[in-house]
């Protein structure tokens, strides 16, 4: 199994400044690096002070010039945002800056808020149609002379410019939850992103579940990676501690992808303690017990779980309103005593 950083700039209010958060998001990317992670993960967002991420490869040019052996990948980027001959060109730019190293990740995306904004009146059922015409147009565009006629996106044959570094592109990679989604993502020969969020193993193994019956139907396997919030704790107090944290991170999640609370100047009205101990789903024990919070011993039994059931990667998903300190605290654990585990 391989190991990667999921990292983007979150924050649930103005207690870190923007900048102080990139600060933040290099020094992970830095450890993620010298630590011998894989690859760093980094999305798209918009207009929302909870996840700023406005141009994944932005970002990725600057970790290029910062880091030495990572991979670089979008995580995701969003296909209804884009055209896809400016995303076939601008991924194949950010190939050759980073000397070869892209790993293209697409998504339909997830909040009703950025579809709002984005692509006006676009649903998600929009969003998945426009990412299934996405996968062959970027495709198409990197070989060259390629025309396309689709529901969401027609144009004359047009070759990228420029054309990736890597020969026939950087790998790209779908997330998927149900089981059109692991289809087209193995018929199209692309690699799979899953996130599994608070239903604990039984989502876990559904997700590769899915992701094998795809794989049998086509009979091919490309990689699956697995994305997950993380953290390392010493003893019970300290994990107690960071599934409280981690719990509110999520119930903001869940507003947001709501779409129903108040706004002002991208952050979300603030939630009372009253209103996170009432969430239908949402609570400190359950989140302690669904993602990948425990001590190294129990996480590296866990991770041996996750490669035993086929798992090519798991991703540390480093977002969670704690504080700068405690990120790179359960991150250096992650890389000094449970990643050895598994060389």
């Amino acid at each position: 199994m391989k190991f990667s950083l999921f990292a983007h700039m979150e924050r649930v209010d103005e207690e870190q400044t923007q900048v102080q958060l990139y600060e933040e998001f290099l020094s992970l990317c830095d450890m993620a690096d010298k630590g011998g992670m894989c690859t760093i993960w980094t999305g798209e967002h918009h207009g929302m002070n909870f996840t700023m991420a406005p141009n994944p490869f932005l970002n990725l040019v600057d970790l290029a010039h910062r880091t030495k052996h990572v991979r670089l990948g979008t995580g995701t980027a969003v296909a209804p945002y884009w055209n896809p001959i400016k995303l076939a060109g601008e991924a194949a730019m950010t190939d050759i800056i980073t000397q070869g190293r892209l790993e293209l990740g697409i998504a339909r995306g997830a909040y009703s808020f950025e579809y709002d904004r984005m692509v006006p009146g676009m649903d998600a059922w929009e969003a998945g149609e426009r990412l299934r015409e996405m996968v062959p147009a970027i495709k198409g565009l990197w070989a060259g002379n390629h025309a396309q006629t689709g529901k969401h996106y027609n144009f004359p044959e047009t070759t990228s410019a420029p054309k990736p570094l890597s020969e026939k592109g950087p790998p790209i990679w779908v997330a998927a939850r149900d089981i059109n989604s692991h289809e087209f993502a193995v018929e199209n020969d692309c690699n799979v992103q899953v996130t599994p969020l608070w239903q604990g193993l039984e989502e876990v193994e559904g997700l590769i579940s899915k992701f094998n019956q795809a794989c049998e139907t086509y009979d091919k396997r490309p990689k699956i990676m697995i994305l997950q919030h993380a953290y390392v704790g010493k003893d019970e107090a300290e994990l107690n501690r960071a599934a409280k944290q981690l719990n509110e991170f999520y119930c903001y999640f869940g507003a947001w992808f709501k779409n129903e609370r108040p706004i002002d100047q991208g952050l979300i009205k603030r939630l009372s303690q009253a209103e996170i101990d009432a969430h239908p789903f949402y609570s400190a024990e359950k989140i302690r017990n669904d993602l990948m919070i425990g001590t190294s011993k129990q996480i590296i039994d866990r991770l041996k779980y996750y490669q035993d059931l086929g798992y090519d990667e798991f991703s540390y998903w480093s977002d969670s309103g704690m504080s700068r300190e405690q990120k790179e605290t359960s991150l250096a654990r992650f890389i000094d005593e449970v990643m050895p585990a598994f060389t």
